[in-house]
């Protein structure tokens, strides 16, 4: 590994300057936007009236510390350049979100998950200071203590409610060319769930040390616990870019080995399962189908064409078919109620496959307790996961298009989980505030942005602004 620092020739002082200027240029009680052509958001917002932030130059990584294991990144790099820059070094960020596109500034004002969760937490548990845009203008650098200590706690999942993140410092950690699979088959819900709290605990799994751990349950009966060892002496490793496809092989391999880079990236090229959806899973469709298309990225713009023209919802009424409700969502559940909720979810919803992603707040280095997130207050020291489920279900007679997200919402709640905020919600004001900590939100905002420039998190996340 090399040791010295490696800078990125980025002028980011003018690019922070191009966005105070475009920021200044908004008329006062017109909405704030990001000027970005790629979006992870699922929930519809309303048309834009005025230009978004240009955030053209605010795209790269500024530098690599290999020996203190950190990074600068600019707000708007992708998890994809970012290991780029890192991937050479023998390093990556402490969690690396499944999708290419998603940024360093959304994963921390919008939340990211991923397999190293378990023992990393969120990935804004990893950044020691970012440099942040606030609702008057100012660039201010916020840290874990010290004067602006309330905007760095109260930032993850504001949703750009109380600024925009210009500069990020990241930790680092190392891992291995290659990743070494395990992918353990359940037929029981509390055998899988005993068996992520002995990982959790243990960070091992029949005498072997793990990594990085997520799943799948195709259905109660049948889920699958993935488990990662970072190595440098593996086997030839599989290739899920071309024909194959990663989710079906859990069901093929016991064992398997990818590339650091394969790993890191093998829920993108079918964006999970979904591109079943386009097709893109029929082998003649696949082998037509440009590999540079398939990645998360394209099949997104697709969704929103869809959203925009509706010709598939065109379709299915000629064929008399019903209206579909999208149920897009990420939910944390305590892991002692997991297999009761995913038993709930298979009769109730029934879509499958669904996604497994342990969870638990980072633990302090040193003495003291883990910090808490105001803003989507998760507890210290206990076991969640992640539940991801993504697609559609038809709209029953009688019911209304939200009632099964609705339901959701419920349940989740009920269960003493949270769910994130990157698509459809229906929360009453109430019930938000009291999820998602209002009371902080409001002193923060009030602090940061007097003037309530920038969109509140209810209108953005429920209200669709």
């Amino acid at each position: 590994m090399r040791a010295e620092r490696v800078d990125h020739p980025i002028d980011h002082d003018q690019a922070v300057d191009t966005l105070r200027r475009s920021y200044a240029a908004v008329p006062t009680g017109e909405p704030v936007r990001l000027a970005k052509r790629t979006s992870n958001l699922f929930r519809p917002r309303s048309a834009p009236r005025t230009p978004g932030l240009d955030v053209s130059g605010l795209n790269g990584v500024l530098s690599v510390d290999p020996t203190g294991r950190t990074a600068d990144v600019q707000g708007m790099c992708t998890y994809e350049d970012l290991i780029e820059a890192t991937l050479p070094h023998g390093l990556m960020p402490l969690v690396v979100p499944q999708l290419r596109t998603i940024t360093l500034g959304g994963a921390v004002t919008g939340l990211g998950i991923e397999s190293t969760s378990f023992r990393n937490g969120l990935p804004h548990e990893s950044v020691r200071e970012m440099d942040i845009l606030t609702g008057t203008g100012e660039i201010i650098t916020a840290r874990p203590d010290g004067e602006h200590a309330d905007l760095f706690t109260a930032f993850p999942n504001s949703l750009g409610s109380l600024g925009y993140a210009t500069r990020l410092r990241i930790e680092l950690q190392p891992v291995g060319r290659y990743v070494a699979l395990r992918n353990i088959r359940f037929t029981r819900l509390e055998a899988l769930t005993d068996a992520i709290a002995e990982v959790t605990a243990t960070r091992s799994w029949a005498g072997e040390q793990v990594d990085a751990m997520d799943g799948v349950m195709f259905s109660p009966g049948e889920a699958y616990l993935l488990l990662a060892t970072f190595t440098d002496a593996a086997g030839p490793p599989s290739d899920y870019t071309g024909q194959a496809i990663y989710y079906r092989s859990l069901r093929q391999r016991t064992r398997d080995v990818l590339t650091a880079y394969d790993y890191l990236w093998r829920w993108d090229t079918d964006w999970f399962w979904c591109s079943a959806a386009f097709g893109a899973q029929h082998p003649v469709v696949r082998r037509l189908w440009p590999s540079r298309y398939r990645r998360s990225d394209f099949y997104h713009r697709l969704v929103r064409l869809e959203h925009r023209h509706q010709v598939a919802a065109r379709i299915d009424r000629l064929r008399g078919q019903p209206a579909r409700e999208r149920v897009v969502q990420d939910v944390e559940i305590p892991l002692e109620r997991t297999a009761d909720f995913l038993r709930w979810f298979a009769g109730s919803v029934g879509m499958n496959p669904v996604w497994l992603c342990p969870l638990r707040l980072r633990e302090p280095a040193g003495p003291g307790s883990a910090r808490s997130w105001p803003l989507y207050p998760l507890q210290p020291g206990q076991d969640y996961v992640n539940i991801g489920f993504w697609g559609s279900v038809p709209i029953a007679p009688g019911a209304a298009d939200g009632d099964v997200n609705r339901t959701i919402e419920r349940r989740v709640s009920e269960s003493g989980g949270h769910k994130s905020l990157y698509s459809d919600a229906y929360y009453d004001r109430d019930a938000f505030d009291r999820l998602y900590g209002g009371d902080t939100w409001r002193a923060v905002k009030d602090r940061y942005d007097p003037d309530h420039r920038l969109t509140g998190l209810y209108e953005k996340a429920v209200a669709r602004a």
